[in-house]
């Protein structure tokens, strides 16, 4: 089976990489954040069509994706190793963190 198969998503992001996670980690990530079962789809359009993406001061390989999700916001957090990024958590949030603005560049 090729290793891509095993994927459960893979989708590409405006920053030019792609983003990816497996079923068993999806899982997880239901498991810690019971608001985000049955919320791929929305997870997946949040990666590949944010409103803002910011990247972490204190880890630089690590991106915050938001997407509006009124009253809140939809935050997908991923890290990128070289060209690829995998799903670290996502979860619902009344807030967007700090970190360095990097998409879109101009309002």
């Amino acid at each position: 089976m090729p290793e891509a198969a095993s994927y459960l998503f893979e989708v590409s992001t405006p920053l030019g990489f792609s983003v990816r996670t497996t079923a068993s980690y999806w899982a997880l990530i239901e498991e810690k954040h019971p608001e985000i079962a049955g919320q791929q789809v929305e997870v997946q359009t949040c990666l590949r069509s944010p409103e803002q993406i910011r990247q972490s001061k204190q880890e630089r390989t690590v991106y915050l994706f938001y997407r509006s999700r009124p009253p809140y916001h939809l935050c997908v957090i991923v890290k990128r190793l070289n060209d690829t990024g995998f799903v670290i958590t996502c979860y619902v949030t009344d807030k967007i963190k700090e970190g360095d603005k990097i998409w879109p560049t101009s309002e």
